[in-house]
């Protein structure tokens, strides 16, 4: 039974990549993925209203402990995503469904022990971070409450993935609307309203996660076709659990390098003094708001290369390539140019602390080319992840990471915190020409020569 929000054909397998086929999924998504930065926006916004740097240096550490728990099982959405978009070119939607049902049983699972790990990472984590006295409170209290959200937090990484991999692209942004939309309500009530400070932004972030998986299942359910229903011994079929969990190594160490690049930016950045890390956090949403803003290109590029690789259709592949990275330059380029502009003015709405917005002024041109600087890294992402070609997104992160580390402490030592700033540019510029320059190489493989 054909889906009213998935392409008449997909069911076959020669389909034409076109504008229109890009942007039905990417700008429903874009707007989509650009709600998470807005929601990191308002919780930097309501934590600086409350009158400490060593809180929104807190609350930036807790966020990148707690991306690096995640990290661990971003594989739920990623491969979930490629294995669901590869089954649909097949035309297998038993398949897709069994898909679907694995990455859910595993994220439950992962969720029960992420709870349980909390004491570790505090041990562990806030002292890698160098979060000490205030700074360390905060993010503890954010990261005991918070992860009480990780099972329906996880459940909604392979639900998105399921989402993605049909290219239902509005249905992603209606589902990732009520969970960023829910808490950055609830951020604002609790935080500031009800005087809850940053334990309302943690606590608002637990129901959001809660009410979006609820969501999100009992959509994805209903528009299961039951005649396409993949038995108990296909959902455990041990080849296709060894598949996604082989997949999950390979983007699991990639996904480690990414957020321990963001992690040694953070470290570096409070060896400056936590108006510098203040400053860092603040201007690292800039980034954050390209990433997620480009990301609904990556996500186009995901599903429409994942189909094309299940249909072995290089022509719908190399087309996916070029159309989502057109579309995404001029986006990165309308971002940057709008944040030298706008920057200022955003920075100031973050935080009341003067300290802070002028030390924040002086990086915004490096924050502002971030977008440039990565849209070619996370169009590749999108194809790599769609093609399930996840060996090679590991081994050119590792080698980019390894750059990163070795200019940002030659860098720093002479240019100071501007030169972390260079440092993470040419990071994001080197994760995307690596992958770039092996595609060619790739395709052949996957497709025969051209």
């Amino acid at each position: 039974m054909q889906r009213d929000d998935a392409p008449a054909e997909a069911k076959t397998g020669a389909f034409e990549v076109n504008n229109r086929m890009v942007l039905a999924i990417a700008v429903p998504m874009t707007l989509a993925f650009l709600t998470t930065p807005l929601l990191g926006l308002v919780d930097t916004a309501v934590v600086g209203r409350l009158g400490s740097a060593a809180l929104i240096g807190g609350l930036a550490i807790a966020a990148i402990l707690f991306d690096l728990v995640f990290t661990t099982f971003n594989f739920l959405r990623s491969a979930t995503t490629g294995l669901v978009a590869q089954a649909m070119g097949r035309g297998d939607p038993t398949e897709e469904q069994a898909v679907f049902w694995r990455s859910l049983m595993i994220s439950v699972a992962a969720g029960i022990a992420v709870i349980a790990a909390i004491p570790l990472l505090l041990a562990v984590g806030l002292p890698l971070m160098g979060a000490e006295g205030e700074v360390a409170a905060a993010a503890s209290t954010y990261l005991v409450i918070r992860a009480m959200s990780a099972p329906a937090a996880l459940a909604n990484y392979a639900i998105l993935g399921y989402v993605l991999g049909r290219g239902m692209g509005g249905t992603g942004l209606f589902l990732q609307t009520i969970i960023n939309g829910t808490n950055i309500v609830l951020s604002i009530w609790f935080g500031l309203g009800l005087d809850f400070g940053l334990k309302g932004v943690a606590v608002a972030t637990v129901i959001a996660e809660i009410t979006g998986c609820i969501a999100g299942f009992v959509i994805i359910h209903r528009r299961f076709d039951r005649r396409d229903r993949p038995s108990w011994k296909q959902v455990i079929h041990r080849p296709s659990v060894m598949k996604l969990m082989a997949l999950n190594g390979d983007i699991m160490i990639r996904s480690f390098a990414l957020v321990a690049a963001f992690a040694w930016f953070t470290r570096m950045g409070a060896g400056f003094g936590e108006t510098t890390l203040a400053a860092n956090a603040i201007l690292m949403n800039f980034f954050m708001v390209a990433g997620y803003y480009l990301d609904g290109f990556a996500t186009a590029a995901e599903q429409i290369a994942g189909r094309a690789i299940g249909a072995r259709n290089r022509t719908a592949f190399g087309k996916a390539v070029k159309l989502t990275f057109f579309w995404g330059l001029g986006l990165a380029g309308f971002t940057t140019v709008f944040f030298l502009i706008f920057g200022t003015t955003v920075i100031g709405w973050m935080t009341t602390l003067e300290v802070v917005r002028i030390e924040a002024g002086s990086y915004l041109f490096w924050a502002a080319l971030t977008a440039l600087a990565g849209v070619l890294a996370f169009e590749m992402d999108g194809v790599y992840i769609g093609a399930t070609w996840s060996r090679d997104m590991r081994n050119m992160m590792l080698l980019s990471l390894a750059l990163f580390i070795a200019l940002s402490i030659g860098l720093t030592e002479i240019l100071g915190n501007q030169g972390l700033w260079i440092s993470l540019n040419v990071f994001l510029a080197a994760r995307g020409f690596t992958l770039l320059a092996i595609l060619p190489r790739r395709m052949d493989r996957a497709f025969g020569p051209a």
